[in-house]
């Protein structure tokens, strides 16, 4: 690709950077940041998220994983958007199975469920093509994915949930870790309940086809953005139906077929 001069400055993404920052602070949601970086200049809203990524990690939290998000065509219909995206994960986000999340924690919650892949390998040479991205993985496992939005009432473009670390707000993992040998994630079916009322229902295959395009699709992104995957890390591979709002006192519980439960509980 040519070396073109960036169509936004970084004026503006430091603009960006300090509107989600302040949202995030003051529990307040903000305005979109699309007046600020566009739409789907995908350039400047990693570069935003890469910002805001790089505060956290400087005031004492550790990068364990990425999310991706925008898999599931459900989702992207729900938020207007037509490719994936993905985010950092932080050892801040996650809570333990059946655990009890502050509802205030997360801005706007909503949530989806998902398989998690480990990986035992890193995704950073070589063609990271299907079979490799595959023999990294160590195992997967149910998981739900807690979104949370800076931008008010959750009116976003691609540009600003990419700038918003991809919307991400928490996650929980199951405790049931089954190898790829011994499980298809295509074939994967879920249920998400919430208060025991199902809410969402999807399979692997409504997941890019399968869970582990998105993972190929990440680990090659990843690595072309400098900051490629590794071993031990969690990777979020993207909601397997419509995800949904969440609120004080509601109970999620997610199944998915080979690999059991994951819950969690909103406070």
């Amino acid at each position: 690709m040519p070396h073109t001069q960036p169509a936004v400055g970084s004026d503006s993404i430091t603009a960006a950077a300090a509107r989600l920052r302040e949202a995030a602070a003051s529990g307040v949601p903000a305005a979109p940041v699309r007046d600020l970086i566009g739409r789907d200049d995908v350039e400047a809203a990693y570069a935003v998220q890469s910002l805001l990524a790089a505060e956290r990690t400087a005031a004492g939290s550790a990068v364990v994983g990425r999310k991706i998000g925008l898999t599931s065509a459900a989702v992207q219909q729900q938020l207007g958007v037509d490719q994936p995206d993905f985010g950092v994960l932080f050892d801040d986000m996650e809570y333990p199975d059946g655990s009890s999340v502050p509802t205030a924690a997360i801005l706007q919650p909503r949530i989806e469920a998902e398989i998690a892949f480990v990986l035992k390998d890193d995704l950073a040479e070589g063609p990271l093509d299907d079979a490799q991205v595959r023999d990294a993985v160590e195992y997967a496992v149910a998981a739900l994915e807690i979104c949370g939005s800076r931008v008010a009432d959750w009116d976003i473009s691609f540009g600003d949930t990419v700038a918003d670390n991809a919307s991400a707000g928490g996650f929980v993992l199951g405790t049931r870790e089954v190898e790829l040998s011994d499980f298809d994630p295509v074939a994967a079916e879920m249920t998400m309940t919430i208060d025991g009322e199902t809410v969402s229902t999807g399979s692997g295959a409504a997941c890019l086809g399968d869970p582990v395009n998105a993972l190929v699709w990440l680990a090659r992104q990843a690595r072309d953005l400098g900051s490629p995957l590794r071993a031990g890390q969690v990777i979020l591979s993207g909601a397997l139906g419509p995800m949904r709002p969440v609120v004080a006192g509601n109970t999620v519980q997610a199944t998915v077929t080979g690999l059991g439960t994951v819950s969690v509980t909103f406070s």
